[in-house]
């Protein structure tokens, strides 16, 4: 028989879940929404599965890490298990009322941390190999798409030329008995190339926001032992589906919006490298953030894209002459990554500030508030976890 609080934590291990799949939705299947090439309910569907996929495999590496490696399992109560829930639910509702996507992997280990000092049990050598990574795996999320933004961008958007199709991507001939689905009138070969590379990258990005976040949901009750591996797995499932199905559809309508607006080339570069980074990460065991890799991606990609309008030599004359004087050698324009597609690529030096004008890069300071709330949101679920168990130790 189920107990009371064993009801309350599977309620608020299906909230968490539940807000995952309605956030994570957007990320993914955002561009692929966008470019009419697939339907917010068929995105929903696809969402539900690749997430599911993802934390059947790659997703029990870590749920073992949260849920008995950085603090042992002993010390997962039910009672302990429920306020730690709390505690990542609590940091959502924030970072919801604020209008920015709060780390729940940072969090969740923040709330696990703070049981585990105020206990005394702490793993520090595991809670410091975390630590080590969530300051890397941004770091090289941002030069890895810097690099791709200055050197291979640019090709990239000549080749491929990825733009919304004029209409439906997919129409349905109902002249026959049986309704057969096919290209609308105005897509191009390049929309059916393009829809299908956005199509993949979105399942791509589904497994790995299921791999890395499955944990956040079901970790503290699968360390306590009131669920197994196999039903926390599917109950995270479930509830990131019905978040795909509800809430998401909100949230792909306006993925992106606050902090700039990628062209769907720059957004499934973003993807790749940021599922990437977290699929690697997951299958190490560690819980790291989506929304911080994603969002690092997207600077160092702009970025990387403003450079091309100077040489490495004329870079550097930054930090001898200074900003003015770099300028007056041509400067670097920090801007936006929606250029307009030339017939040929310029060189690098060749290109003008002028000429890459479509959107700023970010807001800095939307961007300054959702790095703020990442650093807040894990601290504050830290602390009040330290300080629940600290002074209420029959938790």
């Amino acid at each position: 028989m189920l107990s009371a609080l064993l009801i309350v934590g599977l309620l608020v291990a299906a909230f968490v879940g539940f807000n995952i799949g309605g956030s994570s939705t957007g990320v993914a299947f955002g561009p692929a929404v966008g470019s009419r090439v697939m339907s917010k309910l068929a995105a929903a569907g696809l969402m539900t599965g690749f997430a599911l996929l993802g934390g059947w495999t790659v997703g029990r590496n870590v749920v073992e890490t949260m849920g008995g490696q950085i603090v042992p399992q002993d010390y997962f109560t039910l009672a302990a298990s429920v306020a730690i829930l709390f505690f990542i639910g609590l940091a959502l509702l924030i970072s919801n009322l604020f209008g920015v996507p709060a780390s729940t992997s940072m969090t969740a280990v923040g709330a696990i941390a703070g049981l585990g000092v105020a206990t005394g049990s702490l793993d520090w050598a595991v809670m410091g190999h975390i630590v080590s990574w969530w300051l890397v795996a941004p770091i090289l999320a941002f030069w890895v798409c810097a690099v791709i933004g200055r050197y291979l961008y640019p090709y990239l958007d000549h080749w491929f030329a990825l733009d919304r199709s004029d209409g439906a991507f997919i129409e349905l001939d109902r002249s026959g008995v049986v309704p057969r689905p096919h290209f609308g009138d105005n897509v191009s070969r390049q929309n059916v190339i393009g829809g299908v590379l956005v199509i993949t990258i979105g399942c791509y990005m589904a497994f790995s926001a299921g791999a890395s976040n499955v944990a956040n949901a079901i970790a503290p009750l699968y360390g306590n032992g009131a669920i197994t591996m196999n039903q926390g797995i599917l109950l995270a499932g479930g509830a990131i589906g019905l978040g795909a199905f509800t809430i998401a559809r909100r949230t792909l309508d306006t993925v992106g919006n606050d902090l700039t607006d990628l062209p769907i080339l720059a957004a499934l570069i973003v993807e790749v490298v940021s599922a990437s980074l977290i699929t690697g990460l997951s299958y190490l065991g560690i819980p790291a953030s989506l929304a911080v890799s994603a969002t690092m991606c997207i600077i160092g990609l702009g970025w990387g894209r403003a450079t091309r309008t100077v040489t490495i030599s004329q870079a550097a004359s930054v930090a001898v002459k200074g900003p003015k004087g770099a300028a007056e050698d041509g400067g670097v324009s920090v801007s936006s990554l929606a250029a307009e597609r030339e017939d040929t690529v310029p060189k690098i030096g060749e290109q003008q500030p002028d000429s890459i004008t479509a959107s700023e890069l970010f807001d800095p300071q939307a961007t300054g508030k959702v790095i703020m709330l990442w650093l807040l949101t894990p601290t504050l679920a830290a602390v009040a976890s330290y300080l629940l168990f600290r002074f209420a130790p029959f938790l």
